[in-house]
């Protein structure tokens, strides 16, 4: 093994740390729609998912490739750099855990890096071809393309299988969801786990450990393997929720679908050595999925929540990785301060998810609902509630009522006897 100093210990475990949180985060990504629709129990799905993760592992590095020698200039770089990148991912990666939203760990990464690059040596220590055409782009086509594919494979199922009987056509498609989550299980692998493995060997280069332009070693190939899979066995249940149900209410005919386009795009983006984010390419394809089923909706608002949280992701943890970085030019003890910040910062999130529980006995329970947003406050300030408005409303036609008899019985009665109302009100 390379020379590992301290300092450089500290980075590779963050980083291992990083890829454990990833797995957890990214979990929903192959199993959501297959535990959603019942195909496999939850704790099943992590599993396979888990072990077909550290498969993927092993079977490429192009991805590595263009983490540790495309992104950024290696010349240059410290490993306090690649510490300060990470602070920003892991930190991004919990907080978007916490409330359920599947947020790209991937553009975390990517932009932790480039923050930290940025803040340590300028503009020029960003390679923006490689950060346009093979992050950025992939970033917008991805969601795109899978979720048109989804939606079409969507159609063709339902019409290949109309005159199928519906329980017949369900288990099928069930059996079929389980290969289609396993795919997108070894496509994970096969990219998300190879950015740690890049972000190590960018941090053994940055340190001297590694000539520049060096493949991932095999130990930090094994090593990352084992943390994806780690994490993704401890299941990110708050994102499964949110991917699984909270979207779209999937059938197993479109939780294939999903799960067929969006491992067909994962792996391709791996052959190409495109950084792609899988939470981009799965969920645009339960969304396509979700609209390709006559009859089907997409729950716009928690989308749009999604969207929201998917163009902060690189601008939140490049602020947050910029400032790591320049806490740590303070020496040893910036360093020891970040590091403490990130540690405190880890207990505080999961001490707050501890109010309520997500974990495998409840990822298919009923969602509590949506807070009111702004617009609808502000109305129900001013408006007068249903219950109110109906008994008012009853009330006004019974007085009405009330006084067009009187009105009516008074025209009945002679002016000079005032005192027979009672009789011809009885009468009446």
């Amino acid at each position: 093994m390379e020379h590992i100093t301290l300092l450089l210990g500290i980075v590779i475990i963050t980083a291992l740390v990083f890829d454990f949180t990833n797995g957890f985060h990214d979990t929903a990504n192959a199993m959501a729609t297959t535990i959603s629709t019942g195909a496999l129990k939850p704790k099943t799905a992590v599993a396979m998912s888990a072990v077909l993760n550290l498969v993927g592992a092993f079977m490429s590095v192009e991805v590595a490739k263009t983490i540790s020698k495309g992104l950024v200039n290696e010349e240059g770089i410290q490993p306090e750099v690649i510490f300060a990148a990470l602070v920003g991912a892991i930190l991004w990666n919990l907080v978007t855990w916490l409330v359920g939203l599947p947020s790209s760990s991937s553009h975390a990464l990517m932009g932790g890096l480039v923050g930290a690059a940025v803040a340590s040596a300028g503009l020029g220590a960003v390679n923006g071809g490689t950060l346009v055409t093979k992050v950025l782009l992939p970033a917008v086509a991805a969601p795109i393309v899978a979720g048109a594919a989804a939606m079409l494979a969507a159609k063709v199922t339902y019409k290949l299988g109309g005159n199928v009987g519906k329980k017949t056509s369900a288990k099928g498609y069930k059996a079929g969801q389980i290969a289609s989550a396993g795919l997108v299980s070894l496509a994970h692998g096969t990219n998300d786990a190879q950015k740690t493995m890049g972000i190590i060997t960018l941090a053994l280069v940055a340190g001297g450990a590694l000539a520049p332009g060096s493949n991932p070693p095999v130990w930090v190939i094994v090593s990352a393997g084992m943390a994806i899979a780690m994490g993704t066995y401890l299941g990110g249940w708050r994102i499964i929720r949110t991917l699984g149900t909270g979207l779209t209410d999937l059938q197993p005919q479109q939780g294939f679908a999903a799960q067929t386009s969006a491992a067909s795009v994962i792996l391709a983006s791996s052959t190409l050595g495109f950084s792609l984010s899988t939470t981009h390419a799965c969920s645009g394809a339960v969304m396509g999925a979700g609209l390709g089923r006559k009859g089907g909706v997409v729950r716009w608002s928690t989308a749009t929540r999604m969207f929201i949280a998917w163009g902060l992701t690189l601008p939140a943890a490049a602020v947050v990785a910029s400032g790591a970085e320049l806490v740590m030019r303070t020496g040893d003890v910036g360093v020891a301060a970040v590091a403490l910040f990130l540690i405190a910062s880890c207990v505080a999130i999961w001490l707050i998810s501890r109010r309520q529980v997500v974990d495998h006995s409840n990822v298919n329970g009923v969602q509590a609902a949506e807070e009111p947003g702004v617009v609808t406050t502000a109305m129900a300030a001013v408006t007068v509630p249903p219950t109110v408005a109906a008994e008012a409303a009853a009330e006004a036609v019974a007085g009405t009522t009330a006084a067009v008899t009187d009105e009516a019985l008074k025209a009945t009665i002679p002016a000079a006897a005032p005192t027979a109302p009672a009789a011809p009100a009885a009468a009446v």
